[in-house]
């Protein structure tokens, strides 16, 4: 069972930056679609950045565009970034990795296309 494991949560000041990481392990033939998912507390899990399985097409939530940035460190999209700057207390949350080996980029904001999910990574925002 592939499992992705995120990295880099941590406790930022607000108007800082982070760079979470996602590094799914194991060997694939094909790419990945990779997505960015938040869940804060008493909240739901919502999307926030996606990448396609060609890397050549990223998507992102309303709240994080023009802050967020999410990139690939290689073609099958096994290590994926997250650099998030200008953070404020909204963008508190437990941030989830999520994959899949589907190249279709229909409903790639929705939980249900991703296959594979990490555990986690805290990222706090504090004043």
């Amino acid at each position: 069972q592939v499992q992705p494991v995120e990295s880099g949560g941590e406790l930022v000041q607000t108007g800082g930056s982070l760079r979470l990481t996602c590094t799914i392990p194991g060997r694939t033939f094909e790419p990945y679609t990779v997505g960015w998912f938040r869940q804060a507390p008493g909240k739901e899990r919502q999307f926030v950045s996606a990448i396609s399985s060609t890397g050549r097409n990223l998507f992102y939530a309303d709240s994080v565009k023009g802050r967020f940035t999410i990139s690939s460190a290689n073609t099958k999209n096994t290590v994926i970034y997250l650099q998030m700057s200008i953070l404020d207390a909204e963008d508190t949350a437990l941030y989830y990795c999520a994959a899949t080996l589907s190249r279709s980029m229909s409903d790639i904001r929705s939980e249900l296309k991703y296959d594979y999910w990490g555990q986690g990574t805290q990222v706090t925002v504090v004043s």
